[in-house]
């Protein structure tokens, strides 16, 4: 429940959430307390909004451990979000709304707390099928999946999107978007396993233990290769998505283990390639939401699908720690905080 304080001519409302006061040099060493403290009043273009729940994301872990230089102290974390709007223009109050922003929890207070300040135009309508845990998990998969395709050129029915790591939660984000869109999907898994998420038709599989993937993915697609590689793995699989692209094919990447490969740069403009990066911490709260509107009609219509909430995902505040645990460790689950 919002406590409210009465200010002359204003409220000001009490947010409970976590709290970063410095930087962690591991993980282990991250400290989460729970404290409460008054917002500021929120200015006419902004709302406050009561978090339903938050996701927790690796780039939160990241932040808190000092591998974001840009990242401020001390700060409330948390990227996306999901909630209801409790004070800001007259027309928005009341409204289920979600969003995501490369700048809240990072240089911004973030979603981690009961409630959040942010601009107007960021929020997002929760679409009606999907419910508030859902749509809090939509916001960096999902951004990050469209900011590629859209920078590398969306897909168009009748085009190849081979996505190297598609089970990962980007990856499957990538695979819905590209079927929605009516393109192909090639995935590529690290293991012997099926495709774990939703998509609009059906997805080949190839296992990267299997042995030559490029060959494969040649095979597959008569020879040609693909038109774009979505490469969520990074560094590891580079070799693998620089000979599965087509002439004049598009490269997208979202990461890296190690940040130096071998680049054949005569390959590279011989094949007329177009490599593309992706970095959503440099989006702000109004252009993601400005992406997430994009997404809107694949959701309404059922083409895009939020990730499911299983109830083990679920933790409160105080739990937090454990949630930040299981998101860097193999859990594939998607993980929301709620503030019970």
């Amino acid at each position: 429940m919002s406590l409210l304080i009465e200010r002359p001519h204003t409220q000001r409302i009490v947010t409970r959430g976590l709290r970063l006061h410095q930087k962690a040099p591991t993980l282990d060493a991250i400290r989460l307390p729970v404290e409460e403290h008054l917002l500021r009043a929120p200015a006419p273009h902004e709302v406050v909004v009561e978090i339903a729940a938050a996701a927790v994301n690796p780039s939160d872990i990241k932040a808190a451990t000092g591998l974001m230089p840009y990242a401020v102290f001390p700060r409330t974390p948390g990227r996306d979000y999901a909630g209801r709007i409790v004070a800001g223009p007259q027309a928005l109050i009341g409204q289920l709304v979600f969003g995501s922003s490369g700048d809240l929890g990072i240089r911004l207070d973030g979603s981690h707390a009961s409630h959040m300040i942010v601009e107007a135009d960021a929020v997002v309508p929760v679409p009606a099928a999907v419910d508030a845990n859902e749509a809090a998990g939509i916001g960096v998969p999902f951004v990050t999946a469209w900011e590629g395709l859209h920078r590398a050129g969306l897909p168009r029915a009748g085009e190849t999107v081979l996505v190297l790591g598609v089970n990962g939660k980007v990856g499957q984000a990538a695979a819905q978007i590209a079927t929605w869109r009516g393109a192909r999907v090639i995935g590529v898994v690290r293991n012997d396993e099926a495709y774990a998420g939703h998509a609009s038709r059906p997805i080949d599989i190839v296992s990267a233990k299997s042995g030559d993937v490029p060959a494969k993915i040649r095979s597959l697609t008569d020879g040609k290769g693909a038109d774009i590689v979505f490469n969520t793995v990074g560094d590891p699989f580079y070799e693998i998505a620089q000979k599965s692209l087509a002439v004049g094919g598009r490269a997208i990447f979202i990461s890296a283990v190690d940040r130096f490969v071998t680049f054949d740069l005569l390959a590279f403009y011989k094949s007329r390639h177009t490599y593309v990066g992706v970095d959503t911490i440099a989006l702000d709260s109004v252009e993601t939401g400005a992406i997430l509107k994009n997404l809107l009609p694949g959701f309404a219509e059922g083409s895009l699908k939020p990730f499911p909430i299983v109830e083990s995902a679920i933790y409160s505040f105080e739990e937090a720690i454990d949630a930040y645990r299981t998101v860097i460790g193999s859990s594939r689950d998607r993980i929301v905080l709620v503030p019970r």
